[in-house]
């Protein structure tokens, strides 16, 4: 089974942060959100392990849920 990889990796991730604000420069909430659709498409592609996509998934998805309590 695969596992998702959550060491930290990126060299620099404010640059990375940065490459991302300004990829979304200028576009209004819907190209945005098709920018990000097609990002994310792109890299889970690029990554090609459904499980590993999966895990990557619920991890994202348990940290956008509210606090429960």
């Amino acid at each position: 089974m695969s596992a998702l990889d959550t060491t930290p990796r990126i060299a620099d991730p404010d640059a990375l942060f940065a490459l991302l604000v300004e990829a979304h420069r200028g576009l209004d909430e819907a190209a945005s959100r098709r920018l990000d659709a097609r990002l994310v498409l792109l890299l889970a592609n690029h990554i090609g392990d459904a499980e590993v996509l999966r895990q990557a998934v619920a991890l994202a998805r348990a940290a956008a849920e509210p606090p429960k309590g």
